[in-house]
């Protein structure tokens, strides 16, 4: 079975080249958050996917909420998709897509409950793909990325067998959980961050091991 990877939380052009060169497929560029880790300036992000080329994706997270707030973020960093960390209204998807029509749209679900389920179900019609994550936006600051936390794989592969859309799954996966995770869920997509990295670095080691051990998983 063959996994897309995607890390996420990258820093500078140098950590880009990194990743890529190991094997991913995408690489995360954390724009303004509310909390969390990873978070660089919009010149850097935009400095970071010039120098990556296709078919490497470049995602954008922004944390906007509004059609005009994400048009701007967008404009400010030029990558070659946008993935929306909060709920938004329905019709800022229409927005965005009239105004940036070659861009792709990945939304978070933060995966709490069964509700998660027809949350994805509704605004899967709305995007290109889903993105499955631990964060909890109900809480006073907003958990939106990063936790490093898992949560409920069972949810997380109902939502997947209920999409016609490809499904990132990320939180807290690492070398020594990414197989069960890719068993369960049979995502089309791997997302991390914590796990690939040490003291907020991404670490050679760490990123050798998780794409060895995935390396033997796709092989068998």
């Amino acid at each position: 079975m063959s996994v897309k990877v995607k890390i996420c939380c990258i820093n500078s052009i140098e950590e880009a080249k990194k990743a890529i060169k190991i094997g991913a497929d995408a690489v995360g560029l954390v724009g303004n958050m509310p909390s969390g880790p990873g978070v660089i300036s919009d010149n850097q992000i935009q400095k970071i996917a010039r120098n990556v080329s296709p078919p490497i994706s470049t995602f954008l997270l922004t944390s906007e909420t509004t059609a005009e707030g994400i048009i701007e973020h967008y404009k400010k960093t030029l990558t070659s998709t946008i993935q929306i960390v909060d709920s938004i209204d329905r019709s800022v998807y229409k927005s965005i897509k009239t105004e940036l029509p070659w861009v792709k749209l990945v939304q978070v679900i933060h995966v709490i409950d069964d509700g998660s389920i027809a949350e994805a179900k509704k605004l899967s019609n709305y995007v290109d793909a889903i993105l499955l994550d631990s964060g909890n936006p109900k809480l006073a600051v907003k958990e939106l990325g990063g936790t490093g936390r898992t949560h409920n794989w069972e949810i997380s592969a109902k939502i997947r067998s209920a999409l016609d859309k490809p499904v990132f799954l990320a939180g807290g996966i690492n070398k020594d959980n990414v197989i069960q995770a890719i068993e369960k869920v049979e995502p089309y997509g791997i997302d991390l961050c914590s796990g690939v990295r040490t003291n907020g670095k991404l670490d050679d080691k760490k990123l050798k091991d998780f794409f060895g051990v995935l390396s033997q998983f796709t092989k068998s």
